[in-house]
């Protein structure tokens, strides 16, 4: 049976973050894909849902917990998705660029996708990949500045379509200041100490071998990190309304499913594909800080542009995922749309660059993600080389950060973006990674400096304080970490 999306107009335009805390705030599972807070294109999807799957790749299995109990199959879950999505049939496409159609809404560890190419893994500690299925949603339009409720059938929550719709245009109407409330209501806490897994000394021991490896010919480039982690109690949401505040980006989001919230901050699109089979790739590689000034500011974007270093570290990803995507698309039709475009954020400036493919007939969203994942801007090249090589110098689980989130629907389309500039929450414990592509040509004390630089909002949001990495003469003007 096809599944049959329909969809309400509501009156108006309201903040998504207005919506959220009022409608979701409390929900034991709830996302949010969120555009950011001064958008004018894009659009932010908010959700919740009442069935649950995570997988662990050490037991080899999925676990869908739901309305109808329990149950547990073996494989990935990239399986369970093209298994499920096939089952319950493609529905029709709401529009031409990719747009939640519901369906799957969730993440993607490192060590899913690590696994699924063979190579080590770290053992992990919580779920390697959990999504939530969304059969009801609120879909924000930023450039139309519309709102809609989609709805599909048979959904699972018990309340029927018209009573969800009243309640949920009610409830948006009656938002306006809410998040503003949540904020004040749930203020950064006093500074509380992180610890890095690796302190200066040790990530400037490791950035030696990384580069050791390079000049053996082992690998190209190698996409090295760290984490911080802090033993504390934070909310999720006051935590994702400080981080888009402070650091706004267009693939941010906060994803609470199974007791862990995801909470990002993301500016790099890990993969777009169309329900007519054109995919996209926007891999960042080359990052220089935010200027105090103006003149600094334009400094730093032309220093970036011109870095032979970062040029090529950016070009050979884009390699790399050329590569990748002609597993799967037709022939001849991988092409490089965009070569070292700089983006600019609050804290930095970056290079990106986009490539678009069509895929084979018989492919779909979930083969895309299988033949790109882990993405090669959070590995290195060659991909199978580096991924062997930095699990013998991180020795430990990168988990969540270097994944992926965002959505699989039932239309065929998905949006994915990059577990960059995020924060994983769990009962009592917060955990930020950050990392940079090493490469021959690499400064490793401006490494050091560049992992200081895309943690910092991180760390200040969450109200945290690490010694080391510290950023120093980066000649942003900002205050060391």
């Amino acid at each position: 049976m096809v599944p049959r999306l329909r969809s309400y107009p509501v009156d108006g335009w309201a903040d998504p973050a207005d919506a959220f805390v009022a409608l979701f705030a409390d929900a034991a599972n709830a996302v949010w894909l969120d555009a950011g807070p001064d958008a004018d294109s894009g659009r932010s999807y908010l959700g919740a849902g009442m069935r649950v799957a995570t997988s662990s790749v050490a037991a080899g299995e999925v676990v869908v917990d739901g309305p109808s109990g329990l149950r547990r199959r073996p494989g990935s879950m990239l399986d369970f998705l093209s298994d499920d999505l096939t089952e319950r049939g493609r529905s029709e496409p709401r529009t031409t660029e990719p747009s939640f159609a519901l369906g799957w809404v969730g993440w993607l560890g490192y060590e899913s996708g690590a696994a699924a190419s063979g190579v080590p893994i770290a053992t992990t500690t919580g779920p390697d990949a959990a999504m939530l299925f969304v059969d009801r949603a609120i879909a924000f339009d930023h450039g139309t500045r519309t709102i809609e409720l989609l709805a599909v059938d048979d959904a699972e929550s018990g309340e029927s379509e018209e009573a969800w719709v009243v309640r949920v245009r009610r409830a948006i109407g009656r938002a306006a200041g809410a998040a503003a409330q949540y904020a004040a209501a749930h203020p950064v806490g006093p500074p509380h100490p992180a610890v890095w897994r690796y302190g200066d000394a040790e990530y400037l021991r490791l950035i030696a071998e990384c580069q050791d490896a390079i000049r053996r010919g082992d690998a190209y480039q190698l996409c090295l990190t760290n984490q911080a982690v802090a033993e504390t109690t934070i909310d999720d949401v006051a935590l994702h309304l400080r981080l888009r505040a402070a650091s706004p980006a267009h693939h941010g989001g906060l994803l609470r499913i199974a007791g862990v919230s995801l909470v990002s901050s993301s500016p790099e699109q890990f993969l777009a594909v169309r329900s007519d089979g054109l995919v996209r790739t926007k891999p960042i590689k080359g990052t220089r800080p935010r200027g105090a000034t103006v003149a600094r500011d334009v400094e730093l974007r032309a220093e970036l542009e011109a870095s032979e270093k970062e040029r090529a570290e950016n070009v050979m990803i884009v390699d790399l995922m050329r590569n990748d995507l002609g597993r799967v698309c037709e022939v001849g039709s991988v092409e490089v749309r965009h070569l070292l475009a700089v983006e600019s954020y609050a804290q930095v400036h970056q290079l990106v660059s986009t490539v678009e493919g069509r895929l084979r007939t018989g492919f779909g969203a979930v083969d895309a993600i299988a033949a790109c994942f882990p993405a090669g801007s959070m590995t290195g090249a060659p991909k199978l080389s580096a991924m062997r090589i930095l699990h013998e110098l991180e020795q430990g689980e990168r988990g969540i950060y270097a994944g992926c989130f965002g959505y699989v629907g039932l239309d065929g389309a998905a949006d994915l973006a990059m577990v960059i500039r995020s924060i994983t929450v769990r009962p009592g414990l917060v955990t930020i990674g950050a990392g940079g592509g090493i490469t021959a040509l690499s400064v490793p004390e401006e490494e050091l400096d560049e992992v200081a630089i895309k943690a910092r909002a991180l760390l200040a949001a969450a109200g945290l304080i690490a010694a080391g990495p510290t950023a120093s003469g980066n000649g942003s003007g900002l205050p060391n970490v």
